[in-house]
């Protein structure tokens, strides 16, 4: 029986007193052996965070006996072990950096259940699906036929609307990991004058859990340290992207570990060892090395 869990969770709300809970919050989780990333701001909170299932049993009850979250929804995950090695709790301006400034969240795309995506697929609606996600973590896993912009942050989603606007008139899902950029992402192409918009509910880890081996290709990048979550069995469908050393078909990743280089690469667990989790010789030999491997 799994021993640990881990959960995903973020919602938008008005949040009076940002810089009391970020003190109280962080006392908690560390009295209570849990760990991870709490960002929180006035716009709302944006979570994942790892501990023992009676711990985060615990952690459920104690966020959501703050009004504003008392009916947040967790996305949850069960390890063998903590997926994160210490417990950051700060304050934000915004939970997920966007630069989208003056968007209103009431505006934001149509809710399509997991259920309705397999219908849309399954039925072959004419819809273009769009990745909300920096190009990396598309690299690894992405819907079928998703258009994937080849963003490096969810700041240049400006850019990405604005390479849809053929599209205009179409039926436009939007998918993220959790949902959470999407929020944002399909408000700003409502807002944008694009017809029939949607945001996948629950994102592609919701999705990933109930349907796979379906519509869901490769493995999904998440930001803890197991870094990869491979949902799928069939062969055909677990992994699309290949080794950057020996092309070998991988879903893993790491970040080269020379911090002066830092380059996010595929590569197959057997390369990154002989490589030194580097990209290249050059980086192999840097004064520059993390003192402890990642990934």
């Amino acid at each position: 029986m799994k021993k640990f869990k881990v959960l995903l969770f973020y919602k938008y709300v008005h949040f009076k007193e940002p810089e009391k809970f970020m003190n109280d919050h962080l006392s908690w989780c560390t009295e209570n052996d849990i760990k991870g990333r709490v960002f929180i701001a006035t716009e709302g909170i944006n979570g994942t965070i790892s501990g023992s299932v009676y711990n985060i049993e615990k952690y459920k009850l104690f966020l959501r006996s703050y009004p504003e979250f008392s009916d947040i929804i967790f996305k949850e995950d069960e390890e063998d072990k903590h997926a994160f090695n210490k417990i950051h709790v700060r304050i934000k301006n915004e939970i997920v950096h966007s630069d989208l400034k003056g968007i209103s969240l009431k505006n934001g795309g149509k809710r399509l259940s997991p259920e309705e995506l397999l219908t849309f697929y399954q039925d072959g609606k004419d819809f273009v699906i769009v990745d909300a996600r920096n190009w990396y973590e598309s690299k690894i896993g992405k819907f079928k036929n998703a258009v994937t912009p080849q963003m490096k942050n969810f700041r240049e989603w400006i850019l990405t609307a604005e390479s849809l606007k053929e599209h205009k008139d179409k039926t436009i899902v939007t998918y993220c990991t959790g949902g959470i950029r999407c929020e944002k992402a399909s408000a700003y192409l409502v807002e944008n004058g694009f017809k029939d918009v949607y945001q996948l509910e629950g994102g592609i880890v919701t999705y990933a859990k109930k349907f796979p081996d379906t519509y869901w290709e490769g493995g999904i990048f998440v930001f803890d340290e197991r870094r990869v979550v491979n949902p799928n069995s069939k062969p055909q469908l677990k992994y699309i992207s290949n080794c950057y050393f020996c092309g070998e078909p991988t879903s893993y990743y790491i970040n080269c570990h020379n911090l002066k280089c830092d380059k996010i690469l595929v590569s197959c667990n057997k390369c990154k060892t002989e490589n030194d989790y580097c990209c290249s010789e050059e980086c192999r030999n840097s004064p520059f090395k993390r003192n402890r491997y990642f990934g």
